[in-house]
């Protein structure tokens, strides 16, 4: 498996290098940004596996910055920790309505933060997992209210799909989605949304679906990826 993407932001240029530093050494691959704003940025451009971030920071209060993380495309799912010398119950309250998932107190110190890595690496791949994308060519039934449209999925994740459809669907409409597993033959049902559309292809995050058809998922997208790691062997 590669090595976990990582966001760190911080304006400290000390509390950066060291985190850097240490997170490497961990076999992390690290994107270091200096304030909110780079921050916002990136979380808009690509999805990370775990982000840390400052609170008190120039420009942009972490506070804001977690708030746009929670409302970006690829990473509103992303585990957070909040780097903060504030220990009040107050700032956690709110840090966690914000969408902060862990803390890591100040200062920082090497033993500190490697305890913190290997503590929360567990939840940084399981939501990595839930993005792994794996190759889909099946018939799709999508519904959008009174109106139903067919289509062809390009690929799956745990978390939604991409596909093709016959008429267009706009971004923010939400869905009713119907296909079949190759091989199993068994029938997914979901409720999602339309994230991003070009043309007639568009990207949907699943909202709704059964526990069942996620387990179906899962072991689908497990079995295709051993496939591929046998076939490279």
């Amino acid at each position: 498996m590669s090595s976990l993407k990582l966001l760190v932001v911080e304006d400290d240029e000390l509390n950066l290098e060291l985190m850097e530093e240490v997170l490497t050494s961990l076999k992390a691959e690290v994107t270091p940004a200096r304030d909110g704003r780079q921050a916002t940025a990136m979380v808009n451009q690509g999805r990370f596996d775990g982000i840390f971030m400052d609170l008190e920071m120039p420009t942009m209060h972490g506070f804001e910055l977690a708030r746009r993380i929670r409302e970006s495309s690829w990473n509103r799912a992303t585990p957070i920790v909040v780097v903060t010398g504030r220990a009040e119950k107050a700032t956690m309250q709110q840090a966690f309505a914000q969408g902060a998932t862990f803390f890591l107190q100040k200062p920082i110190d090497r033993q500190k933060l490697t305890g913190l890595f290997r503590a929360v690496r567990g939840t940084f791949l399981e939501n990595r997992r839930k993005n792994v994308r794996v190759p889909l060519r099946t018939d799709v039934t999508c519904s959008d209210g009174p109106r139903t449209t067919r289509g062809m999925t390009w690929n799956l994740s745990q978390g939604g799909i991409l596909m093709e459809t016959e008429s267009p669907l706009k971004p923010g409409d939400s869905v009713r989605l119907s296909f079949g597993l190759p091989v199993s033959r068994e029938q997914i049902d979901a409720m999602g949304v339309i994230v991003w559309a070009a043309t007639n292809r568009q990207g949907i995050r699943f909202t709704k679906m059964s526990e069942q058809n996620l387990r179906t998922i899962k072991d689908f997208i497990s079995e295709v990826e051993q496939a591929d790691r046998r076939g490279l062997s």
